[in-house]
């Protein structure tokens, strides 16, 4: 299929390269403005608690979250001075009446949490006007200017000042990701390829990827809502897969043309046939492991989905339409433009080599290599056993964020840091409301509760203690006030940022299972289609869990624990953040079956050809040793520009996949590989037999399978061959 599919290309050279460069311009135009029209926030589920509450909530009420708090305060007055209030009151008369839905002052409340311990500053609870986090973030938009045209100091902390800064963040973020990653990767290219129009290949398919990527959300978000962080996933997945891509066809191709210079044309055919095939198969597999996220109902991860499965895919599109195209037009031109003092000998890559004598090291003791190996990676996963969770606050951002800043400024100046949590009661007096709230309030920890608003026989309480929202304590807070008995035939639902938290928690754990499956099941089916064997994608499976979960360990450890924190520049948390592992394992699951997939299926190739399963290890270890550390680099190269980045989030996402591909393309690859290989024997190639029967008709391989006149003979009924 994949020979028919490039002499297609190659008869149609310049159309392809023309039609291709083409949409891709159309594309480009197409996701201009992109980052302005994606949502903030989406980690909530409707069908939970605390979804239904608010929801209640503001059909009842309108809104009476408190989504900001301004903080007013001046050097000279106390905020008890006629004057400071008087300004106080003039500035919040002038925002927008279309922006805000209730604003409570500490003039109105007399609460002695709404002013700071000097008297010098007073904050103000913000409700705002909306429906989605979208328009609540339009609110505060518009009310922010009017607000900082006070002649008092100004600063903003809440949910929304935090969700507006995250946003800035990340398109700074993601610009300071490209700028960075992609001269490096130029530069790198040039040293693998050592040839200038050769270095352009990956670079070439990476702005495709992108590009079309960026295009395919801007008209997905016409539709269904598409979360911010979209854009980061396509650069990191379009990017690194394209120059993934890229390089694996570029360097077949070189090798092939190297042995018949003459016949540019046949050479991209065979590059199809064999790493085209490749490449299909492991774009298959990452966007099947980015499609598992789909299950869940949350926006954000619903959009990582979407991200990466457009880029992972016109990563691929573009490997085998406009590369393939462009390399039949230039022939041995793509060694064009050659860098003198990078020049080598092209190594012979046989069974013979660095790579080779490693694996066959490795195979002398596969017992205590690939033991060690277990040992070492489990070690580094242990701190995840640990693990706390929670979600966003304040600490994503960067310690000198303006929302950062001024939500320390509320925990230090205005007594100890608390949190709320919402409780609607319905269907029920008013003395069975204060009987109701009098048992909240026994509740361990809870300092206060006090009714906000009453509509018929509909009563919101607001509940509060002391600390974090998102510490353990907190959580717990809210499982105790939910295991409350409300009044006799009344209802009662408890909501607020804890309870997103909890019912956060609680979700991505009731989805987990059925993401573990898809994964799981789709990686088994794709490596039986590209490889014929049952055990190999079980082995691939369980090393990429280790992989995996050793990069998770280091997540904790920095992250969670702390470590590292003044080095790279973020503010520790206690805990990770819910949503990552789940971004991690579906990116990390399909990039480490991208190293996999080309490995195995040079090692196929030979195993097909000699029947020599140690020689097929050592010779397929070999041929793939440069190019995999190579695509590593590279991919380390962008994936490491994310680790760069402001918002915890992100950084936490860069550091865990530096470390997972790394972990990868070196360890899992050049040690567990060769050993589980060398244990296994002929058994890596086995499948029941009316699996073999199907695979030997209409399986995928790499070339036509050529039967060595010493290969063992293996029952056909348990083995293929």
């Amino acid at each position: 299929m994949m020979e028919r599919w490039g002499a297609l290309v190659v008869r149609r050279a310049v159309a392809v390269v023309l039609v291709g460069l083409g949409i891709t311009a159309l594309a480009a135009v197409a996701g201009i403005g992109l980052e302005d029209r994606l949502s903030a926030g989406g980690f909530d589920d409707p069908g939970t608690e605390s979804s239904r509450e608010l929801a209640l909530e503001r059909k009842t009420f309108g809104n009476r979250s408190i989504d900001a708090v301004v903080i007013f305060s001046s050097d000279d007055e106390e905020a008890s001075a006629p004057a400071f209030r008087a300004e106080v009151e003039r500035t919040l008369a002038a925002i927008p009446a279309d922006s805000v839905v209730s604003i409570l002052t500490w003039y109105e409340a007399q609460d002695p949490a709404m002013v700071s311990k000097d008297g010098h500053a007073t904050a103000v609870y913000v409700s705002l006007v909306g429906e989605s986090q979208n328009d609540f973030i339009d609110s505060f938009d518009a009310m922010r200017p009017e607000v900082e045209e006070s002649s008092l100091d100004t600063a903003f902390a809440g949910p929304y000042a935090v969700y507006t800064d995250v946003n800035e963040e990340t398109k700074s973020d993601l610009l300071r990701a490209e700028v960075v990653s992609m001269p490096i990767v130029l530069i790198l290219s040039l040293i693998i390829f050592r040839s200038v129009v050769a270095a352009l290949m990956p670079v070439l398919v990476g702005l495709v990827a992108v590009l079309g990527a960026r295009a395919t959300i801007a008209g997905l978000n016409e539709v269904v809502d598409v979360s911010i962080f979209a854009p980061n996933i396509i650069t990191l997945l379009g990017l690194g897969l394209a120059i993934d891509y890229a390089l694996f066809v570029v360097s077949r191709f070189r090798e092939e043309i190297a042995r018949d210079p003459d016949d540019p044309r046949g050479a991209v055919v065979r590059t199809m046939a064999t790493a085209g095939r490749t490449v299909a198969f492991s774009a298959l597999t990452v966007a099947a492991a980015m499609s598992s996220l789909l299950v869940f109902p949350q926006t954000f991860l619903k959009s990582i989905g979407y991200g990466g499965i457009a880029a992972v895919l016109i990563a691929m599109v573009a490997a085998l339409t406009i590369l393939p195209a462009v390399l039949a037009l230039l022939g041995t031109r793509i060694d064009a433009w050659r860098i003198p003092f990078l020049q080598r000998a092209t190594p012979v890559e046989t069974d013979h080599g660095a790579w080779a004598r490693l694996a066959r090291a490795v195979m002398r003791r596969p017992v205590v290599v690939a033991a060690a190996v277990v040992v070492v990676l489990l070690a580094v996963a242990s701190p995840f056993l640990g693990v706390k969770w929670g979600s966003v606050d304040y600490r994503v951002l960067p310690s000198d964020t303006p929302s950062h800043l001024a939500s320390e400024r509320l925990n230090s100046e205005f007594g100890p840091e608390r949190s709320t949590a919402n409780v609607l009661v319905e269907g029920t007096d008013e003395a069975g409301v204060a009987s109701y709230a009098q048992a909240l309030a026994q509740v361990d920890g809870v300092v206060d509760v006090r009714p906000v608003a009453t509509e018929g026989d509909t009563t919101l309480l607001r509940a509060s203690w002391e600390g974090n929202s998102q510490t353990d304590h907190s959580q717990q807070v809210v499982r105790d006030l939910r295991a409350v008995d409300a009044p006799g035939g009344a209802d009662a639902l408890v909501g607020g940022l804890t309870a997103d938290t909890v019912d956060l928690a609680g979700s991505v754990g009731d989805h987990l299972p059925l993401m573990g499956v898809i994964v799981v099941g789709v990686m088994l089916v794709l490596l039986f289609l590209a490889f014929g064997s049952v055990v190999l994608p079980l082995k691939a499976v369980l090393m990429n869990a280790l992989s995996i979960t050793a990069s998770f360990g280091v997540v904790t450890w920095i992250f969670s624990d702390g470590h590292l924190a003044d080095l790279l520049g973020f503010t520790p948390q206690g805990f990770l953040d819910l949503t990552n592992p789940i971004v991690m394992l579906a990116v990390l699951f399909g990039l480490s079956m991208d190293y996999e997939v080309f490995l195995l299926s040079r090692v196929r190739e030979q195993w097909d050809a000699t029947g020599d399963n140690d020689l097929a290890v050592q010779t397929g270890v070999q041929k793939t040793g440069r190019i995999i550390t190579s695509a590593a680099l590279l991919l380390a190269v962008v994936i490491g520009a994310f680790s760069l980045s402001g918002v915890v989030f992100m950084k936490m996402l860069g550091i865990g996949m530096l470390v997972a591909i790394l972990v990868d393309a070196t360890i899992i690859r050049a040690l567990l590989v060769p050993a589980t290989m060398k244990l296994l024997g002929r058994w890596n190639w086995w499948a029941p037999a009316p699996l073999a029967r199907w695979w030997e008709r209409h399986g995928f391989r790499e070339e036509p399978a050529a039967t060595a006149p010493d290969a063992p003979d293996f029952p056909q009924d348990r083995v293929l061959v």
